[in-house]
C-alpha cells in the first residue's frame, strides 16, 4: 500500500519495492504467474535483487542499490538527496552513507562499491589499488565525494579525518582491517599457515584473500620474483658448456665454444627483460614487492639477480672477455648481494619471528650459494683474500642451514610435503664450495673433494626417489632443478680434471646430459605456457592473503567449555563433600 501525503507533525514512513524486470509493472496477470512460479519452487536459492526506494508520496527517488544494503543505508541516501535538494541552506548536509567493511558483505568492499555520489548503484572490477605505490592517498583522493563549491583540500582533510576513525572503528570490533592487512609486514608464521605449493604460492580452500580469484589481474601484480630462476638456470648452463668446451677433461667430446656463446647472449637477453618488468613492478606496485620480500620462500630469490651476474662474468666467452676480469666488476655485482645477507643473517641470528629455524626451506641455500659464486668471481679478478673471507661466511652459514632443515626442530614451522622440488637446491651449496675451493687454491684436494662427496650423495639421494618430484602443475618452480644440477655437472668436471679416469668421464657425460635436457624442457614449456597457453602467470594469490586469518577458530570455545565444565564438577564435587562433613558430624554429635 502506498503511504498517504505526510502532514505535519506526522510520522514519515519509506517504502521499498523490489525493482520489476522487463514488463513486471504492466498488468497483473504477470505478477500472479510470478507469485505462482514462486510458490512451485520454494527451494530456489537467493538471488540479487535490485531494490528502489520509494519517497514520500509513493514518488520514486531514484536511488537503486544492486544488491541488499540495510535500511539505515537507505535512509541516509533518501534523506540526504532530499535535503540536498530541497534548499540551499542544507547543502552541507550531502548523502551520507553508514560505513560499511568488506567483512559484512562477505568481501564485497573489494570488488564492488556503492557509487552514492552519483546515486546509482555502480559496479567496478577488483580494487588493485591497494598495492600500488603510495595507494594510501590514492586511495583517499578515489573515494573522496565531490561537491560544488567547497575547497578540494578542506573535503580531503575531513574526508581522511572521517576515514581514519571509520578504519579505527572498524579495526576495533574486526581485529584489524584489510587495509591494515596490506601496509604492514604479514608475519612469517602466517604464510606457512595460509599457503601450500611448490613455493607456497596456492591458498588454502579456508583461507580468504584481499583480491578476487574469478578476475585476471594486471600482469605486472602476476609476476613474481622467482622469475629470475630462469635467469639462474640460463646463466649457469652458459658456465657449463664453457667448461665443457675449455676443460682438459672433456676434449674428446670437441665441443664448440659458440654453444656457450649462444646461450650467454640468450641468458643476457632473459635477464634484461626479466629485471625490466620487475622494475616496472617495484615503481607501480610496490606493496606487492613488499609482501614478496616478507614472504619466507621468496625473499631469497632477491639474491637470484647478482648471482646471474656473477654467473654471466664467470661464464663469458674467451673470445669476449680478457683472462683476468676488472675487480670493479666483482664490486658492482657482490656489492648488492653482500648488504642483502647483512640484513637477512641478522635477522637469523638476532631471533625474532624471522629466525632461521621458524623461515627456514630449501631455498634458504640461494642466499648462501651467492658467497660461493662470489668467491669464484673474487677469484678471477685476483683478489684472493676476498674469495676466502667468502668462502669461509658462505661455508658456515651452510652448515647452519643444513642442520636446521635436517633436524626439523619443533619450534620450526612445518615445510608442506609439496615443497619438493627446491630440494634441489641442497645439491647447489655443497657442489659450489667445492668449485670455489678449487678456484681460489688451485687444486681439488681434500676438503673440496670432501663437499663435492655431500653434494653428489644427495643428488643421488634425491634421484632416486623420482616419485618425490611428480604430480605438480608446471609453474617458474621447476626452474629450480636445472641451476643445482648444472652446479654439480661443473663440479664434476672440475673433479675429472684432477682425476682422470673413465668413470669421472662418464659421470661428467651423465650428470651434463641431464642437467642440459633438464634445461631445454624446461625452457620449451615455459614458451609454451607464456605464449601459446598462456597459462605462465596465474593470479599471484600468495601477496594478497590477509594478515590474521578471518574464519573464527573453534579451539577457543572448545577451551573455554571444557574449563566450565571442569569448573562446575568441582563445584558439584566441593558441594558434595560439605554435605558429606555436615552428615559425619550431625551423627557424631
Amino acid at each position: 500500500m502506498k503511504p498517504a501525503s505526510p502532514k505535519p507533525g506526522d510520522s514519515h514512513f519509506v517504502d521499498i519495492h523490489e525493482v520489476l524486470h522487463e514488463g513486471d509493472e504492466e498488468g497483473g496477470g504477470e505478477e500472479e504467474r510470478t507469485t505462482m512460479e514462486r510458490n512451485q519452487k520454494p527451494n530456489r536459492p537467493p538471488s540479487v535483487r535490485q531494490f528502489r526506494i520509494r519517497g514520500f508520496g509513493g514518488q520514486r527517488s531514484g536511488v537503486s542499490f544492486s544488491r541488499q544494503v540495510s535500511l539505515e543505508t537507505g535512509f541516509s541516501a533518501l534523506m540526504g538527496k532530499e535535503a540536498a535538494s530541497s534548499s540551499k541552506a542544507n547543502k552541507d548536509e550531502g548523502i551520507k552513507v553508514l560505513p560499511r567493511s568488506g567483512r559484512s558483505f562477505g568481501g564485497f568492499d573489494s570488488a564492488k562499491r556503492l557509487n552514492v555520489g552519483g546515486i546509482d548503484a555502480g559496479e567496478k572490477k577488483g580494487d588493485f589499488s591497494m598495492f600500488r605505490t603510495k595507494s594510501s592517498l590514492s586511495k583517499q583522493n578515489s573515494l573522496l565525494p565531490i561537491k560544488k563549491g567547497d575547497n578540494r583540500s578542506d573535503q580531503m582533510e575531513h574526508w581522511s579525518g572521517q576515514r581514519n576513525n571509520n578504519d579505527q572503528n572498524s579495526n576495533h570490533v574486526n581485529g584489524g582491517g584489510d587495509h591494515d592487512s596490506v601496509h604492514n609486514g604479514v608475519p612469517a608464521g602466517r604464510y606457512f599457515a595460509a599457503l601450500t605449493g611448490p613455493e607456497l604460492d596456492q591458498v588454502k580452500d579456508y583461507e580468504d584473500i584481499l583480491l578476487p580469484k574469478d578476475e585476471l589481474w594486471p600482469f605486472l601484480l602476476r609476476f613474481p620474483i622467482g622469475c629470475f630462476g630462469i635467469c639462474l638456470g640460463l646463466s649457469s648452463q652458459a658456465v657449463l658448456w664453457r667448461a665443457l668446451a675449455t676443460s682438459p677433461a672433456t676434449k674428446f667430446l670437441h665441443v664448440t665454444p659458440f654453444i656457450n656463446l649462444i646461450l650467454w647472449l640468450l641468458a643476457i637477453a632473459v635477464l634484461f627483460s626479466v629485471s625490466v618488468t620487475y622494475i616496472l613492478k617495484c615503481i607501480f606496485y610496490f606493496e606487492a614487492v613488499r609482501r614478496e620480500y616478507f614472504h619466507p620462500v621468496r625473499v631469497n630469490f632477491f639474491f637470484a639477480p647478482w648471482v646471474v651476474c656473477m654467473f654471466l662474468a664467470i661464464g663469458a666467452p674467451p673470445m669476449l672477455s680478457p683472462e683476468k676480469l676488472h675487480p670493479a666488476i666483482w664490486c658492482v655485482f657482490m656489492g648488492p648481494y653482500f648488504f642483502l645477507e647483512l640484513k637477512i643473517y641478522g635477522q637469523w641470528l638476532s631471533g625474532g619471528k624471522r629466525r632461521l629455524c621458524k623461515v627456514a626451506n630449501p631455498s634458504s641455500h640461494l642466499s648462501v650459494v651467492g658467497n660461493f659464486v662470489g668467491a669464484i668471481l673474487a677469484a678471477k679478478v685476483g683478489w684472493l683474500e676476498a674469495a676466502k673471507f667468502l668462502w669461509a661466511v658462505g661455508f658456515a652459514h651452510y652448515l647452519v642451514v643444513f642442520v636446521t632443515l635436517y633436524q626439523r626442530l619443533p619450534t620450526s614451522e612445518a615445510l608442506p610435503k609439496e615443497l619438493h622440488p627446491v630440494y634441489s637446491m641442497f645439491i647447489a651449496a655443497p657442489s659450489a664450495a667445492s668449485i670455489a675451493w678449487e678456484t681460489i687454491y688451485g687444486e681439488f684436494d681434500g676438503l673440496s673433494r670432501t663437499c663435492y662427496f655431500i653434494a653428489l650423495f644427495l643428488y643421488v639421494s634425491l634421484v632416486v626417489r623420482v616419485k618425490f618430484f611428480t604430480g605438480f602443475r608446471f609453474s617458474v618452480a621447476w626452474w629450480s632443478y636445472t641451476f643445482p644440477m648444472t652446479t654439480a655437472s661443473v663440479a664434476t668436471i672440475k673433479y675429472a680434471e684432477h682425476v682422470p679416469c673413465i668413470p669421472s668421464k662418464v659421470l661428467v657425460l651423465i650428470l651434463s646430459f641431464m642437467s642440459t635436457t633438464m634445461v631445454l624442457m624446461l625452457f620449451v614449456s615455459t614458451l609454451l605456457h607464456g605464449f601459446v597457453w598462456r597459462t605462465l602467470f596465474p593470479n599471484d594469490l600468495a601477496i594478497a592473503i590477509t594478515k590474521k586469518r578471518l574464519v573464527r577458530d573453534k579451539k577457543p570455545l572448545k577451551s573455554s567449555f571444557r574449563r566450565w565444565t571442569k569448573q562446575a564438577l568441582n563445584k558439584h564435587n566441593s558441594g558434595n563433600k560439605d554435605s558429606g562433613d555436615e552428615k559425619e558430624s550431625s551423627t557424631h554429635k
